[in-house]
């Protein structure tokens, strides 16, 4: 059955989340000094205003979450965990049937809560905090921040980089996932028109009692 699964803005902010990560992961590592594109100042002035629409995105999108209720989406759960963790690591690749299934009341597995949970209260965080600290950083007299306790900008830059190659890592991994669902394009398919196909309860049984006989 066809299922109105995700939202318009539901969609905005993921596709705009998104694109904003591989912006500033383009312009960041220029400035890095991994290459040259755009130029180190205009990267600069690129990555820090990406920076500021990604912050205003991410206000918007908690507050989203708590008025529709759908930050419950995220809530952790055991239930299911190692079953999902088997069928990634190897069910998927002889066709097992998915251990979990999607409701517009649960659209993310166990695990796949955990990730994103783990995401949205620590790295996300991680990353903007570290970044205000790097863009505000204006190397006062006797070349200390006192109440951040810091010498230099060398453990930000640290943090802020080692946190932009685990939001890499989880997008390209992120992009895999999506192969995952019922066709190869079924999952994107849901995230650009927000309708996806959907096995009923009596399907899943039908199919289970199949794959036993």
């Amino acid at each position: 059955m066809k299922v109105y699964l995700y939202s318009r803005y539901e969609r905005f902010w993921h596709w705009t989340q998104a694109f904003l990560i591989f912006f500033l992961a383009l312009t960041g590592f220029e400035i890095h000094g991994s290459y040259s594109f755009f130029g180190f100042e205009n990267a600069v002035f690129l990555h820090n205003n990406a920076a500021w629409v990604l912050i205003v995105l991410i206000i918007f999108t908690i507050f989203w979450h708590f008025t529709t209720g759908e930050w419950r989406q995220y809530l952790p759960t055991t239930k299911n965990l190692k079953a999902q963790i088997e069928y990634y690591i190897t069910g998927i690749f002889r066709n097992a049937p998915h251990p979990t299934r999607k409701s517009t009341i649960s659209k993310l597995n166990p695990m796949q809560r955990l990730v994103y949970l783990g995401l949205k209260i620590l790295f996300i965080p991680v990353m903007v905090l570290s970044g205000l600290v790097y863009m505000f950083y204006r190397y006062p007299l006797h070349g200390r921040i006192e109440s951040l306790g810091i010498d230099n900008l060398a453990p930000v830059a640290y943090i802020h980089t080692l946190g932009a190659y685990i939001l890499l890592a989880f997008v390209l991994v992120h992009v895999y996932l999506i192969t995952t669902g019922h066709t190869l394009t079924s999952n994107l398919n849901a995230m650009i028109t927000g309708w996806e196909e959907l096995e009923s309860e009596t399907e899943t049984e039908r199919q289970d009692d199949v794959k036993k006989s």
